[in-house]
C-alpha cells in the first residue's frame, strides 16, 4: 500500500472534545504507521456558528496532544471550488432546486414517519413545471439543492467494519446547498478530498450514510472514492450516550485539570482495539502498534476514572527533564531531580507536587500526636549530611531507644513533619526538608 493521506476535518463550531480527540489520533497514528500525511482542515462553511477562536484552540488542543499537521486548509478559502463543483452536477442533471420550506419538510417527514416508512426526499421539486418554480420565486421563496442519488447498491470494503453496502434507493437525496446560498457539509468535504488526494477517510460510524451518499458524489464529480474507515462512537462508562454524559471532558477542560495528554492519547489508541489499556511514554510507541484489524465494530466505553489513574501511571514515567519547564511555570523553578524522583510516586495529577514542595521547602504546621515522644527523638537525629539512608538509620535509632515499631513508630513521625498521614517514602523526604525543619516540627513548631 502507498504511504496514506487522511484528514481530520473539525467544524470550528467549538472545543474539541476527547470524541473528537479520538479521530484525530487515530487518523494521525495511522499516517504515521505509514508514513503518510496528516492533514488538518477546518470545514468552517458555516458561517452561523463557526468562529476563529474555536479554530485557534483546535490548532491548540492538537499541538498539546502532540498531533503535528503536514498542511492546514480552511474549507471558507474554497468556495470558488464549490461553486464550480455545483456547475458541472447541475449541467449532469444531479442537482435541482427544491422549495419546500423547513416546517412543509418537517410535516413530510412526520407522515412517512407515522406510515412507518423511512423519511426519504418524495423528489416533488422534480415534478415542478419552469412556471410553477418562477411563481415560487416570485412569491419569495428561495431554492435550497438536492444531489439526485442514482438507484442500486453502493458498496465498499470498509477497514473497521467490513464490507458494508446500501441500496441507493434507500437514502434520500441530500441538501447540498441552503437556501442562502451556503454549504452544507457533504459537497465541500468530497471536493476538498479530491483535491487533497485523501487517500482514506477515517472518521466516526455516525457517516457511514453520509458515506454511501459521497461515493456517488465522487463519482458524478469524475473523481476516486477514497477508502473508507469508521469508528464506532465512543460510549460512557455505563454504555450510554457520551455526548449527553459528556459535562466538561472538553481537551480544555482535561488540560485545566491537569490530565497528562500521554494519558489521554494512550487511553484513546486502546479503546475499542484489542490493545489493553496501559500507559505509554510517548506517541512514537503508539506508532509502532497502531493497525487497523485490532479495532473491534463495537462501541467503546471512556471512563473518566480510568483515565484518572492512567494519568498517574504516566507521571511515574516522567524523567524530570520532561517536567522540569513545567514546574517552573508553576513556581516551582528550584525543583531539582531529587525532588522529582521523590514525589513522581506519589503523584495523580502534576500539580500535586506543589504541595510536596511546601511540605519539603515551605511552612507547615505539625500534627503532634505524643509531643513527648516526638520531642524526645529529635536529638536521636544522624549527624552530618542526610541522604536516603538517613531515615532508616534514624528510625532504627528511635525503635531501639523507645521499643515503638511498625505503624507506632512511623505515623507519627510522618504527621510531625509531613502533617499527613500517607505520602511519598520518607526516606526521600527527610533529605529534602533539611536538619533545622525537621527539629522545629519535631517541637511542634510551624516550620
Amino acid at each position: 500500500m502507498s504511504a496514506p493521506a487522511v484528514r481530520f476535518a473539525p467544524s470550528p463550531t467549538g472545543f474539541m472534545h476527547v470524541g473528537n480527540a479520538r479521530v484525530a489520533l487515530v487518523n494521525w497514528l495511522f499516517a504515521r504507521a505509514g508514513g503518510g500525511r496528516f492533514l488538518l482542515r477546518l470545514d468552517d462553511t458555516d458561517r452561523a456558528r463557526c468562529e476563529d477562536s474555536y479554530a485557534i484552540a483546535i490548532e491548540e488542543d492538537l499541538e498539546w496532544l502532540g498531533l503535528g499537521w503536514d498542511d492546514v486548509s480552511r474549507q471558507s478559502d474554497h468556495l470558488k471550488k464549490y461553486d464550480k463543483a455545483c456547475g458541472t452536477l447541475r449541467e449532469a442533471g444531479r442537482l435541482y432546486p427544491c422549495y419546500e420550506t423547513p416546517d412543509e419538510l418537517a410535516l413530510k417527514r412526520k407522515s412517512l414517519l407515522s406510515r412507518g416508512q423511512p423519511p426519504i426526499y418524495d423528489r416533488a421539486a422534480l415534478e415542478l413545471s419552469d412556471a410553477k418554480r418562477e411563481k415560487l420565486e416570485e412569491g419569495g421563496r428561495q431554492p435550497h439543492w438536492r444531489f439526485k442519488l442514482e438507484g442500486g447498491e453502493v458498496a465498499w470494503d470498509d477497514l473497521v467494519h467490513g464490507h458494508l453496502s446500501f441500496d441507493g434507493a434507500n437514502l434520500s437525496d441530500p441538501v447540498l446547498l441552503r437556501e442562502d446560498g451556503s454549504y452544507l457539509y457533504m459537497l465541500p468535504s468530497t471536493v476538498d478530498d479530491a483535491a487533497m488526494k485523501v487517500s482514506h477517510v477515517v472518521r466516526g460510524d455516525d457517516h457511514l450514510a453520509n458515506s454511501a451518499v459521497q461515493i456517488q458524489l465522487f463519482e458524478a464529480l469524475g473523481a476516486k472514492a477514497p477508502r473508507f474507515a469508521h469508528l464506532p462512537l465512543l460510549k460512557d462508562a455505563e454504555g450510554g450516550e457520551l455526548s449527553k454524559r459528556l459535562g466538561s471532558l472538553s481537551l480544555r477542560d482535561l488540560r485545566e485539570d491537569w490530565i497528562e495528554a500521554m494519558a489521554v492519547n494512550s487511553l484513546l489508541a486502546s479503546l475499542g482495539t484489542s490493545e489493553a489499556v496501559k500507559e505509554h511514554g510517548s506517541l512514537e510507541e503508539l506508532v509502532g502498534i497502531f493497525d487497523f484489524a485490532k479495532f473491534s465494530r463495537n462501541p467503546p466505553k471512556f471512563g473518566y476514572d480510568e483515565l484518572e489513574r492512567l494519568n498517574g501511571r504516566i507521571l511515574h514515567l516522567l524523567p524530570f527533564d520532561r517536567v522540569a519547564p513545567r514546574l517552573a511555570e508553576m513556581g516551582l523553578a528550584e525543583a531539582d531531580p531529587a525532588f522529582w524522583m521523590a514525589v513522581r510516586p506519589n503523584l495523580a495529577r502534576l500539580d500535586e507536587a506543589r504541595e510536596w514542595w511546601e511540605v519539603c521547602h515551605g511552612e507547615v504546621t505539625p500534627v503532634i500526636e505524643d509531643g513527648e515522644f516526638t520531642a524526645a527523638v529529635g536529638a536521636l537525629l544522624p549527624e552530618g549530611y542526610w541522604d536516603e539512608a538517613s531515615w532508616g538509620e534514624w528510625t532504627k535509632a528511635v525503635a531501639e531507644k523507645t521499643g515503638r515499631k511498625g505503624k507506632d513508630l512511623f505515623k507519627p513521625l510522618r504527621l510531625a513533619l509531613t502533617a499527613r498521614d500517607h505520602g511519598p517514602e520518607m526516606k526521600a523526604l527527610l533529605p529534602l526538608m533539611g536538619r533545622e525543619r525537621v527539629e522545629a516540627r519535631l517541637r511542634g513548631e510551624t516550620a
